[in-house]
């Protein structure tokens, strides 16, 4: 009996172990915040911090799920004597503690940036042979997310790169969730579950509904087909990061950045909006803040979802939810309405892969984007009116469910 008592103990004291160090449950969801570098790039200070920081508390944004505030490249400028990395005073007099300080008082979380390389991309002294060390220094400051670029990578492998940040974010200590931007280049998706817990898949997101530029930067049509195939590498506390949100930046249409936030919630993606907050409307908010959108995202199952249909410019997407739910969304990329009508439950092949049985049971269909309005059944011819470049977005729910 005294064995097995202290076996219970011994195996107790493991798990308070394990979750203390917070790797098993950090980012069980796709994580939510604010990033500087859509909105202000390099142009970038501490007073700007502060202000998105009150303005996500102010305008409901943190109620809706929008933990961390991230300061992107460009809060350092050099090391001192000791290796220890010197923060731009210039732009960040109170100095990187006291800002974490500020944001954790307001019930956020601090996010930071840095490279795997000897410089950041704006050339700014990046972590190479600094890892430990300033991984002991986030932790001191009290920072909660780290997004680690490749820039200036010189050849490094970017498995051992990223294991060794990974390595010394463990060993400071402090729970950080940390945020792989290897631009998708070795497939991170194939070896970086346990190493981070979200990796970029493609290059930066440009502002553009659709196209491509020469650096790399891609839009938000081929973020979503680079995105198609990689449903089986995504779930709680691993995530495939399609880049950061452009919603409410300006060259979107309204109804682009409600496709945009649309997919990337079918993508079970991290939603970090980047938009200046201090000069947002209410569409933009509206977007951004729709709950029953953000559901389908932040659904426990952390199911990506999958491309089920696509014919020339038109496609079916399904996201399976918890509770025996999915989500359905018809993505319209043409420049013409797509005008249709859908029985979700006509024969036993129909979104088979969604593991809901519309062969066996009768469904209930909810308008999600127009505040969960009840269309009808899955036995129903239902019609469906897509606007140029939008979506329509359903719940299924077994049927006296909601």
């Amino acid at each position: 009996m005294k064995k097995r008592i202290l076996c219970f103990l011994f195996l107790v004291c493991m798990f308070i172990i394990v979750r203390a160090d917070g790797a098993d449950s950090l980012a069980l969801t796709p994580p939510m915040g604010w990033n500087s570098w859509n909105c202000f790039s390099c142009d970038v200070n501490e007073q700007q911090i502060r202000d998105m920081a009150d303005l996500i508390v102010a305008n409901g944004m943190r109620d809706a799920g929008y933990t961390y505030v991230n300061v992107d490249d460009c809060w350092q400028v050099g090391r001192d004597a000791d290796g220890n990395i010197v923060v731009d005073s210039v732009r960040f007099p109170s100095g990187i503690k006291v800002l974490a300080d500020y944001i954790h008082s307001k019930g956020l979380k601090f996010g930071i940036y840095s490279c795997a390389g000897s410089l950041t991309c704006a050339g700014r002294p990046g972590s190479r042979g600094y890892q430990f060390q300033d991984a002991r220094t986030y932790a001191e400051w009290g920072v909660d997310f780290l997004k680690y670029d490749w820039c200036f990578d010189e050849a490094q492998s970017p498995q051992g790169a990223y294991r060794t940040m990974r390595d010394a974010l463990k060993a400071s200590g402090r729970p950080i969730v940390f945020s792989i931007c290897e631009w998708g280049s070795s497939k991170p998706w194939t070896w970086a579950k346990g190493v981070g817990h979200l990796w970029r898949t493609t290059g930066d997101i440009i502002n553009a509904f659709k196209g491509t530029v020469h650096w790399g930067g891609c839009s938000v049509v081929d973020i979503i087909d680079k995105n198609a195939d990689l449903y089986p590498y995504a779930g709680p506390g691993h995530w495939n990061d399609p880049d950061m949100l452009q919603v409410g930046n300006g060259v979107l249409t309204p109804e682009e950045n409600r496709s945009h936030f649309t997919m990337w919630c079918m993508l079970a993606a991290p939603l970090l909006a980047g938009n200046d907050l201090r000069t947002m409307d209410k569409e933009t908010q509206a977007i951004l803040m729709n709950k029953d959108v953000i559901a389908v995202n932040q659904d426990k199952l952390g199911i990506q979802g999958r491309r089920y249909m696509k014919i020339e410019q038109h496609e079916i997407w399904v996201k399976q939810l918890s509770n025996g739910e999915a989500a359905v969304c018809f993505f319209n990329r043409d420049e013409q309405p797509w005008t249709f009508e859908y029985k979700f439950g006509k024969d036993k092949s129909h979104l088979h892969f969604a593991d809901i049985r519309l062969w066996e049971l009768e469904y209930d269909v909810y308008d999600i984007w127009n505040k969960n309005k009840y269309l009808g059944t899955s036995s129903d011819n239902l019609s469906f009116k897509v606007p140029a470049h939008g979506v329509v977005l359903v719940k299924l729910a077994p049927k006296n469910k909601k």
